[in-house]
């Protein structure tokens, strides 16, 4: 039952209570991505959802314009914190996670929950091995469990057996525990980024 509709219900409930609270403080952050480059306030990158439904995601873009595409070895987005492609202001939205609360209008819309495994890249369906694609089984999320506990400092195949995990034991409980604990690791700033070797794709 949870996990059918109520987890859907609560998502779109509580987006559209946050959605005034939270308006005011991505156009702040719009206005100073704005004033720093002139370059546009978001990043549409197309993500892989559920039931393998490709949609755009909304984030505040936090690199350069036209920066290039780098990839861990795992073909992980590569992070780290003395990237050149961030500008300025995107150091600060990353670090903080500001950059990801355009999202709740992902949530609104049904392409997102508050709570999931954090959307692949569409071309990584091709690597999904066994039974990673059942991450696919449930919407993604703003947050998860990797994001809650780990981060970005986990190894993408990992990522995908602690989806797995998230997605046979989804509960209102573990969604109250992963939401409390990416506020924690949000605000010590624990595993902002990816610690393995990149390389360019």
């Amino acid at each position: 039952m949870y996990k059918g509709y109520v987890k859907r219900m609560f998502d779109f409930v509580f987006a559209l209570i946050l959605m005034p609270l939270i308006l005011p403080l991505i156009v702040l952050c719009g206005f100073l991505i704005k004033l720093e480059d002139r370059g546009p306030v978001f990043y549409l990158g197309k993500r892989l959802g559920k039931d393998k439904k490709i949609f755009k995601m909304y984030k505040l873009r936090s690199m350069k314009v036209n920066a290039p595409d780098i990839r861990n070895e795992d073909g992980s987005t590569f992070n780290s914190d003395n990237d050149y492609r961030l500008t300025r202001m995107g150091k600060l939205v990353r670090k903080t996670s500001l950059d990801e609360l355009p999202q709740l209008i992902n949530v609104l819309i049904g392409d997102m929950s508050f709570i999931g495994p954090r959307p692949d890249l569409p071309e990584h369906i091709n690597y999904y091995e066994g039974e990673e694609i059942r991450k696919l089984e449930v919407l993604p999320g703003i947050s998860g469990y990797n994001q809650a506990y780990f981060r970005n400092s986990a190894e993408w195949k990992d990522r995908l057996k602690n989806d797995v995990y998230y997605v046979d034991n989804i509960s209102f409980w573990l969604d109250v525990k992963i939401l409390f604990k990416t506020i924690e690791s949000i605000v010590f700033k624990k595993g902002i980024y990816v610690t393995s070797q990149q390389s360019n794709k």
